[in-house]
Parts: C-alpha cells; structure tokens; sequence
C-alpha cells in the first residue's frame, strides 16, 4: 500500500521521545518500509559512517519502519560491519540506467515495496540518478537528509526541486540552493548523520590499548590529509585520470604537505614533552596510511617518537572506542572529529581550502574554537589551544556536550520543519 501523500507520511509515524524522524503515521502505515541510499566509497572511514549514522537515527525515531539500504557501493569490508550491527538490515544492491530504470530486480521490488525514498548523508547528492529513477517510477515520496550542496547544474535543480525535504550539513549549502532559486520551509541544515553514529568496538580498541599501553584519555589521535585526494593511486585505471590531472594535483599536494604537517607536528612535539603522554597517528582514508611516516613521523626528533604508535585502516566502529578514550582527536579530515564529538571527546578540524564547504558545520555547530582555517593559522596556536585542553579538561568535555546538544536540536527542528510543510 503506498502513502496517499507526503503530508500523510511526514504526520504520522510514533513518535520516540516526544520527536520522530517523520512524524507519526496514525492515518497510514504503522510500520513503513524507508528505502534509504547511502554507502558511498569503502577507502574513507567517514564515507563508511555516513551509513550507520543514518541507520541510527531511523531505528531511535521510526522503531516501526522496515529500512532497506540501498548501498551505492558493493563492500563485504564495509558490508560486514554493517551485518554485524544491524543483523536484520536488508542490503540490496543495483545501479539504475540512463532512462531511471532499475538493472537488479531487488531494487525493482524495493521501489515497490517501499513507501519513502531517502538519500542519505554525503558530500553531495552522490545518487542523484537513484532520485531521478524513484521519481520517474514512481509516485511516491523522496527526501534529502544531511548532505553537502555545493554545484547545482540544471538537471540537479531538476532532480531535487520536488523533493518533500532538502536537509544540508552546514548552512552554506542553503545559501547556494537559494542562489539557485530552491528554498523554503522544507529547506534546512540537519547535521552530518556521522553525528549520530552510536556502534562501537570496543574489545578492537581495548586490544589496540593494552598492546600499545595506552592510558584513558592520556594520548591524542592525530589523521593527516593531503590537499587532494589522489584517488588515481587507489581506484582502479588511475580512477579515469588523465596524466595532466594527475600532474595537478600532484603538485598542488606537493605544494602544501609539508607546510600543513609541519603544523601538527609541532602540537605533537609539545604535546609529548609536556604531557609525556601518547600519540595515535591514524588514517581516516586509505592512501594515508602511506603518509603517516613521512609527514608526521619520520620529522619528529627522537624523544618524541618513542611515543608515537600507528594504527592501520580501519573501520568507524573501531575508531569511535579508540576516539571515546582519547583525550583529543586532531585531524586535517572532516569526519574522525565528527566521530570524536559523538563519543564525546574534544576535536580539531584543521581545514584545508580545497576541503569544501562542509567544513561550515563546524562553526555552525559553535566550534570555531577549534576550526583552524590552516592557511591563516600558525603551529603556536594549535598548540596552545591543545595545551589549553590539557588544563582545563573538564570544559572541553562540557564543550563537546554543547555542541552535540545542537546537533540533537538541529535533527529535532527538522522533524518539527517537515511537519509543518507538507
């Protein structure tokens, strides 16, 4: 049976604590299917958590529905986490031709299955096609949750512009919608779902702990980041490359590594000598795991490395019980910070400029304290602002717990916007 209408399922699902995703469905189903799109890339741990995040938010505010993920990307590393946590998750898989029509006939039975259609969180509307396809085969309902807007060409406008919500992870995407002609009450930042991510694994981190004697909230976990991703060195054929876009970036990395590192480093070396406490350097995407050594390693003199230990690629279960015992997650990506304030643990986000606009969440979210845009900072107020967390720890915790207080009242507002929209 399919909702007669968006009202109808933006109104009425149970309510769980007073707010629920989409509302409460007393005048339809009391148990819909949400068929939700998310799962984009399995060499980034923060692409990996966008999925659990939003997971966590439909079972916590819509117990009753039946979800159906539609992974975007095929994975049994990223998969089998997924299957652990959520043993009765339904995975389908399928990509959908130029006409919008669905190639696997699980997806096809999804699109007649399900009453709502939802993209999930990422860096963009990754599945814009999978929207152009639901819309064309069907007539049903489709929201965005959580997503970074930062090009809209015609034909996305086209896509998106009949959606029953569009929620951005910053602000900033609002401001180019509008520029496109695209607002409205239905139109509004709702954090990155990474904010929500709740699993764990814990006895990998305690393993990873006790092997490398590490002491609760004595050591720092730091992630390194080149400008530009070089995904030609971790995507198969060079990932479509062409030699000159790979000499680009290349020099652009080349450029500004050293220059960006050697900023951390310098928090490090504090930090050790100060503190005599530990350090995790540790990847938040694969290609990291080859720059660790030299451009936060390998430089630091040699009283320092004695307290440096590394951790391999992983996956955002892992990493949230090692970040929830650390005492500061500092990392030039976006998402390990994110992963670090869920768990309840103070985060810098050393932003690059090719980073995108996503990066506004964090001042949204009343974290400028511990943004630094990296052109316009220097080593000497990392470091202190580190330091400044080691004094005073107790307000840096309280810190974190506001700023996740907004992230909760960000979700809860939008729940009230769709309400009121549709």
């Amino acid at each position: 049976m399919y909702l007669k209408n968006r009202r109808d399922f933006i109104k009425n699902a149970a309510a769980v604590a007073g707010v629920c995703m989409f509302g409460t469905m007393a005048g339809a189903k009391a148990d819909p299917v949400i068929l939700f799109v998310s799962g984009w890339q399995d060499v980034n741990i923060g692409d990996i958590a966008h999925t659990p995040g939003l997971i966590a938010l439909l079972k916590k505010r819509l117990p009753q529905a039946r979800l159906i993920l539609w992974k975007k990307s095929k994975s049994d590393f990223a998969e089998g986490m997924l299957k652990k946590h959520y043993p009765d998750l339904q995975i389908i898989h399928g990509q959908v031709s130029k006409e919008g029509v669905p190639q696997s006939d699980e997806v096809k039975k999804a699109f007649t299955e399900a009453d709502f259609f939802l993209h999930g969180s990422g860096p963009s509307v990754v599945a814009a096609d999978y929207l152009d396809a639901w819309q064309k085969q069907t007539s049903k309902p489709f929201g965005i949750f959580g997503v970074t807007i930062q090009d809209i060409t015609p034909d996305l406008k086209r896509i998106i512009e009949n959606a029953s919500f569009i929620f951005t992870r910053e602000t900033a995407s609002i401001s180019k919608l509008k520029a496109a002609g695209l607002e409205g009450k239905h139109i509004a930042f709702a954090p990155d779902a990474t904010f929500a991510m709740d699993i764990h694994d814990d006895q990998a981190a305690a393993r990873f702990i006790s092997e490398n004697k590490l002491i609760d909230r004595k050591f720092i976990c730091v992630v390194p980041r080149l400008r530009r991703t070089p995904y030609y060195k971790i995507r198969p054929n060079n990932a479509g490359w062409s030699a000159e876009r790979i000499r680009e970036v290349d020099e652009l990395n080349d450029k500004w590594k050293e220059a960006d590192h050697a900023k951390l480093r310098e928090a490090m070396i504090t930090w050790v000598r100060k503190t005599k406490g530990k350090i995790v350097v540790c990847p938040e995407m694969t290609y990291q795991v080859d720059i660790m050594d030299e451009l936060l390693i390998n430089p630091l003199p040699e009283d320092v490395k004695a307290h440096i230990v590394k951790h391999g690629y992983w996956l955002p279960d892992e990493a949230a019980s090692l970040y929830k015992r650390a005492q500061a997650v500092l990392s030039f990506e976006c998402h390990s910070p994110i992963i670090a304030a869920a768990n309840g643990t103070p985060c810098f986000y050393l932003r690059q400029p090719e980073d995108t606009i996503k990066g506004q969440m964090y001042y949204d979210l009343g974290l400028s304290d511990w943004t630094f845009e990296i052109e316009q900072t220097t080593a000497k107020q990392i470091t202190d602002r580190l330091m400044e967390i080691n004094a005073h720890y107790a307000g840096a915790l309280k810190q974190v717990q506001t700023a996740m207080g907004k992230v909760r009242e960000r979700y809860d507002a939008t729940f009230r916007i769709m309400g009121e929209k549709v």
